[in-house]
Order: C-alpha cells, then sequence, then structure tokens
C-alpha cells in the first residue's frame, strides 16, 4: 500500500561558509542526518540547530530541521521551516520542500493548503507519482471537510421566504384542525337538536294515538246508547199491539 507522507533528507550543499566553519557545519549536519535515520529526532534537532551557529539562513539545513520537526509533531515550526527551504535555487529541492509542506499541511487538516502545495510540487516536477496521490486524496478530504459545514449552514441560514412558508403553513394547520373541531363541535349540536326534535314528535304521536282511543270509546259508547234505545222502542211496540187471529 502506498504511504501518504514521507520525508526526504538531502545532502546539503554548502555554497558560501568559510573553511575554519565548513568542516563543523558538515560534521554536524552528518551527525545529525545520522541521528534522523535512527529514528533519534531529539538529537537530530540539537545537531541542526548547532550547524545553524555555523551557517545560518540555509535552505538546505532549513529543510532537515523541518522534516525533523515533523517527525516531533511540531508542525506549525515544521511548516516555517519548509517554507524557508523553498529560497533555495535547487529546483530539486524546491519540489521536495514542497512536496512535505503538503505532507505537513495534510496532518494539520489544512486541505486547502496542502492542495497548493502538491500542485507547485508537481509543477516542478510533473511526474512525482507520490504527489499526484497526494493530491487527489487532498481533495477528497477536502469535500469531506466542507459537506457537513455546508450542510449546517443550510440548517442555520434558511431563507426568510422560506420560513415565512413554514409559518403559514403550520397557521393553516393550526387553523384546519380548529374548524374540524367546531364542525365536530356542530355536528353534535345538530344530532342532539334532533334526537330532541324526534323524541318530541314522538311525544305527540304518543299523544294523537291516546285521543283517537278515546274518541273511538266515545263512538262506541254512543253507538251503545242508540241500540238500546231502538231495544226499548221494539219492546213497547211489541206490549201494545192486539192479537186478532182466531183461536182454533
Amino acid at each position: 500500500m502506498k504511504k501518504l507522507l514521507s520525508v526526504a533528507v538531502v545532502s546539503l550543499i554548502l555554497i558560501a561558509a568559510s573553511a575554519s566553519h565548513a568542516e563543523d557545519y558538515v560534521s554536524k549536519v552528518k551527525k545529525g542526518n545520522e541521528e534522523f535515520a535512527a529514528g533519534k529526532y531529539d538529537q537530530a534537532l540539537d545537531m541542526y540547530h548547532s550547524a545553524e551557529t555555523d551557517l545560518p539562513a540555509s535552505p538546505e539545513l532549513n529543510y532537515n530541521l523541518g522534516g525533523a520537526l515533523y517527525r516531533k509533531g511540531k508542525y506549525e515550526e515544521s511548516v516555517d521551516n519548509y517554507t524557508k527551504a523553498l529560497n533555495s535555487t535547487d529546483p530539486k529541492l524546491q519540489e521536495q520542500a514542497n512536496y512535505n509542506l503538503g505532507n505537513t499541511y495534510f496532518k494539520m487538516g489544512d486541505y486547502q493548503k496542502s492542495i497548493k502545495s502538491y500542485q507547485d510540487a508537481l509543477t516542478l516536477n510533473p511526474n512525482d507519482v507520490d504527489a499526484k496521490f497526494n493530491l487527489e486524496l487532498a481533495r477528497k478530504m477536502l469535500k469531506e471537510q466542507i459537506k457537513p459545514k455546508q450542510q449546517n449552514q443550510d440548517q442555520k441560514q434558511q431563507p426568510k421566504e422560506k420560513q415565512d412558508q413554514q409559518k403559514q403553513q403550520q397557521q393553516q394547520n393550526q387553523q384546519d384542525q380548529q374548524n374540524k373541531q367546531n364542525q365536530q363541535q356542530q355536528q353534535g349540536k345538530s344530532d342532539d337538536q334532533q334526537k330532541q326534535k324526534d323524541k318530541q314528535q314522538q311525544g305527540q304521536a304518543k299523544d294523537e294515538k291516546k285521543m283517537s282511543k278515546e274518541d273511538a270509546e266515545r263512538i262506541l259508547n254512543a253507538l251503545k246508547d242508540d241500540e238500546q234505545a231502538i231495544q226499548k222502542k221494539i219492546q213497547r211496540a211489541n206490549a201494545t199491539s192486539t192479537y186478532k187471529g182466531k183461536d182454533w
């Protein structure tokens, strides 16, 4: 699997140094490189800082300091030294400094600057496969970083028109609910009134039925009276008649 981060240590080129200091400078840098290769980054830093007294403002030494500080997790100091290393007139050193700046910014989570540094490295060396790989990875990480932030902003900064629409919809829902309750209450009252009306009509029907029965009884009694009167008349008529037949 391809490694994301790497630190290249280059041999230092002495451009201007006195003969007396040059030997000490080379010795200290060489010792620092050995400590770095052994993973002893504190000791490597000590040797590099000591070499600074012999040759300050050396882009090559800044490059090595940047690498040791990176391994110590001191990313801001590492960025500072790698940036100084870009002052070199050596395109190879510039390319490697840009590449390692990209790695350092990546570790810091600053993917925009990481992308810029990888692009600068590829400008100097378009065939750098590692820089291409890391560039695409940094772009992917930047997209993932921006996505949740954009979603939160969208949620917090909703357009006023959308907020008004939501408020109106909420009010309409409340009004519809109130209207529905009023209709149910009105319907309940209507049902009660209808039941009361039906009950009254039923009572009236019973009364009417009762009155009809009484009328029938009166009519029946009247008929009985008439029949008794007729019977009495017949009886009286039979009593007063004389027999005119013959006795045999």
